[in-house]
């Protein structure tokens, strides 16, 4: 720890992942540029010019995948939905219900400002699978 870094800045990183270095120049680059982004379509033409298809529909799953469970539908509807591998789905779970909250507090504010995400054409009563997020 330098002069410059706070015990704040400290705990989050021991937090979020001491194996990410959140403080140094390229991911800090990376963080405030996502930052910049004003509106959807922004975030689409940089999003595409950074990722490749297959990593944009792996992160749209993932997302998804967060929404399923925080709605108790079942891993292997979830599964069968997202093609994610189980163990993808456990970690997002096991993420979801974590003491960090960032896939609760996206899909939170994406609930609060309206905007719809995909929903499974699954019955809700069928897929109930009993994980509460409280």
């Amino acid at each position: 720890m330098n002069k410059n870094t706070n015990i704040g800045t400290v705990r989050l990183i021991q937090k979020i992942g001491p194996k990410i270095d959140w403080n140094n120049k390229k991911n800090n680059q990376f963080v405030e540029a996502i930052l910049t982004l004003k509106n959807i379509e922004e975030a689409k033409l940089f999003l595409r010019d950074l990722m490749t298809e297959s990593e944009i529909k792996e992160f749209a799953n993932r997302l998804e995948a967060a929404s399923l469970l925080s709605k108790n539908v079942q891993y292997n509807a979830i599964i069968e939905d997202t093609g994610l591998s189980s163990a993808t789905v456990a970690r997002i779970a096991k993420w979801l219900k974590g003491s960090l909250g960032g896939y609760r507090l996206v899909l939170s504010r994406l609930s609060s400002t309206s905007t719809k995400l995909s929903t499974s054409h699954h019955s809700p009563s069928k897929l109930r699978k009993g994980l509460h997020l409280n």
